[in-house]
């Protein structure tokens, strides 16, 4: 059956395409809303992407959402096979109020909450060494080890041993799964060698996340998920939403999250605006332009990634021949939050690509070749 689904696609467009032509001016689900061209965009642009996507020519995108001057502009949904984190669960028809995987997105929420816990003295400081938040592993304690910094790993720089990108998520010999499998997820990422030296070599790493969020849990003495829902879902009105755990009940802080579309585009609105919601600093100024910050250069990526933030990706597109920067919430399979400063622009998008490799040359081809060439000069 899945061998149609091109086509099933293609209806599931028609069926959604009233949807589209629905945005105007008003409010829908706490959204304020406007027409494309009310907030400068180009209406028949993205209706010629959404076709586009409907059709099959962008194989398995689940949702769109464009957001601009804090305005929903652009919503369409559309319909294929999907997985809960690994789980095939058949042919599904989206909208928006379908929670779809988040995957790695989850890191960049883990990063947000950190910054509250932090400016709310929960943490002391980013400076802090790591091994000060996990005194039960003394005897894994090097002075290596214990160079590592709580700002190492949000850069993803702590510069222990990690691999995520030779073997697939479906192998054991993939460093997150072997983490999720193991008895305990964070003497397994404390044991692992220095390869190194702390704070200087780019290394994507579930494991250094997991570690972000036993430091929030122990710090604020709150499991990560109610830490979420009391400091950030509930100032922003996300009331639907799961945080997958572990076999201990622990939040996967690494790739857990799922959320509607609309909310994910919610978090992408709250750090355009500088960490403010309704009036009210829900996340300091000082944490969103730190979070967004380079902190470590990386190697050459598809579509503009250049440096890496506190848990964001950080690139720059070529839109018009103009230089456009960007940072991007990323997730496997085809997850994204792209927000870009200089357009007022938030655009979201979710995908079931978990089998593509070239998965990012799908969706930031949607995005940054699609959506953002729409913005009107």
């Amino acid at each position: 059956m899945l061998r149609h689904w091109p086509r099933l696609l293609f209806a599931s467009f028609l069926l959604c395409a009233a949807a589209e032509q629905a945005i105007a001016a008003g409010e829908a689900g706490g959204w304020e809303t406007a027409a494309p061209e009310a907030v400068g965009l180009d209406a028949g642009k993205l209706s010629a992407l959404a076709r586009d996507i409907g059709s099959g020519k962008f194989s398995n995108i689940h949702s769109l959402i464009v957001v601009r001057h804090g305005k929903l502009a652009f919503e369409q949904y559309f319909q294929g096979p999907d997985e809960h984190r690994g789980e095939a669960v058949g042919l599904m028809r989206f909208d928006k109020d379908t929670l779809h995987d988040m995957r790695s997105v989850t890191k960049s929420v883990t990063a947000i909450l950190f910054g509250i816990a932090l400016a709310g003295h929960a943490i002391k400081s980013a400076d802090t060494p790591v091994l000060d938040y996990f005194p039960e592993y003394a005897s894994l304690r090097t002075p290596q080890k214990a160079a590592i910094r709580l700002r190492d790993l949000l850069s993803m720089t702590s510069g222990l041993q990690w691999d995520e990108e030779k073997y697939p998520y479906s192998s054991p010999l993939n460093s997150e799964i072997a983490m999720d499998r193991a008895p305990d997820r964070y003497r397994y990422v404390l044991e692992q060698p220095v390869a190194a030296e702390p704070g200087t070599t780019f290394n994507y790493s579930g494991g250094d996340t997991a570690l972000l969020a036993a430091v929030i849990e122990r710090a604020t003495k709150m499991r990560l998920d109610d830490y979420a829902e009391q400091a950030l879902f509930r100032p922003l009105g996300i009331t639907r939403y799961e945080w997958l755990k572990d076999a201990t009940g622990t939040p996967i802080a690494a790739s857990g999250l799922r959320l509607l579309p609309r909310d994910a585009a919610k978090l992408g609105l709250l750090y355009l605006q500088k960490g403010r919601w309704n009036g009210a600093q829900i996340v300091p100024e000082s944490w969103v332009e730190a979070s967004l910050s380079p902190h470590a250069n990386i190697s050459p990526r598809p579509f503009g990634f250049q440096r890496y933030g506190y848990q964001w990706w950080l690139g720059t597109a070529r839109v018009n021949d103009a230089a456009v920067p960007f940072a991007a919430a990323v997730g496997w399979g085809g997850q994204r939050i792209l927000i870009v400063p200089s357009m007022d622009l938030v655009a979201v998008l979710t995908a079931g690509l978990y089998a593509e490799r070239r998965q990012t040359d799908t969706t930031f081809a949607i995005l940054l070749d699609g959506v953002l060439p729409a913005v009107k000069p």
